[in-house]
């Protein structure tokens, strides 16, 4: 794709974001063509959402746990990007208006104590000592499409993969033992919508956070200290109605909570 067509694509992505008004679909011409072209796109439409929603702080990783792969049909894991003002400690407050069709997930993050070079083939096995702490996760999606099943994974990875923020429960310092056996429950309203477990993200979470460093320093763009790392959702997809309250809780890692305001 042409820088040119880059930039177009990116506008009308940031448009949608920004004014919380949902595509039906990019046009053909501007539609990525491959992994690698949607990468290129997130990364022009990322350079421009830095200038709305204030610097990227970390990532999100989508489609780690059997139950989401069989949920959107996707067999690999997708990466997004989080920005600063997008970020919520302990509990989050966010509006209805400001989104097209938001939704929750139940996930484990972990913030890095430092950089992971690129020089560097990373396995689970090797990724503990450069992670400072982990957290419980309430990841903010949105649908900011007519019908996202019409659209192809290489446009939803482009977009990051429906990333419109999270709320981070306390950081906790745990043993990498610990993690896959961790388990995460969501309630909506008090009700209680599912839970898994920290090895349902590709049998161990860490495996996800190799994933994701591995995919960095192949496009040059390695990990730092500092980053949030949100490694994928163990239980499926909810979508919210304006005044829901969500909660989650992971043993070992605690609670945190998100309330959607009418307006």
């Amino acid at each position: 794709m042409t820088s040119d067509k880059l930039d177009k694509a990116a506008d009308l992505l940031t448009a949608a974001r920004v004014n919380a008004a949902p595509l039906n679909a990019l046009p053909a011409e501007l539609q990525p063509q491959s992994i690698d072209e949607s990468y290129a796109l997130q990364e022009r439409l990322n350079d421009k959402l830095a200038n709305e929603l204030q610097p990227a702080v970390g990532f999100k990783i989508g489609c780690t746990t059997t139950v989401m792969q069989e949920y959107l049909g996707i067999a690999h894991p997708c990466k997004g990007v989080i920005f600063e003002s997008t970020v919520h400690h302990g509990h989050g407050d966010v509006y209805a208006n400001k989104l097209c069709r938001p939704g929750v997930e139940c996930e484990i993050a972990v913030q890095l104590a430092h950089d992971m070079p690129a020089d560097t083939h990373y396995e689970a096995a090797n990724c503990h000592r450069f992670v400072d702490a982990a957290f419980c996760s309430i990841e903010l999606v949105d649908d900011r499409w007519q019908d996202y099943r019409t659209v192809s994974t290489q446009t939803l990875i482009a977009e990051n993969f429906f990333g419109a923020g999270c709320v981070f429960g306390a950081a906790v310092k745990l043993e990498a033992d610990a993690l896959p056996n961790t388990r995460g429950t969501l309630w909506i309203n008090g009700e209680r919508i599912g839970s898994g477990l920290g090895a349902d993200i590709l049998d161990h979470p860490y495996n996800a956070l190799a994933w994701l460093a591995n995919h960095q320093a192949e496009r040059s763009t390695p990990l730092a200290a500092g980053d949030y790392v949100s490694l994928g959702s163990v239980v499926k997809t909810c979508w919210l109605n304006a005044g829901d309250k969500v909660e989650i809780e992971f043993s070992d890692l605690g609670r945190c909570s998100l309330q959607l305001h009418g307006q």
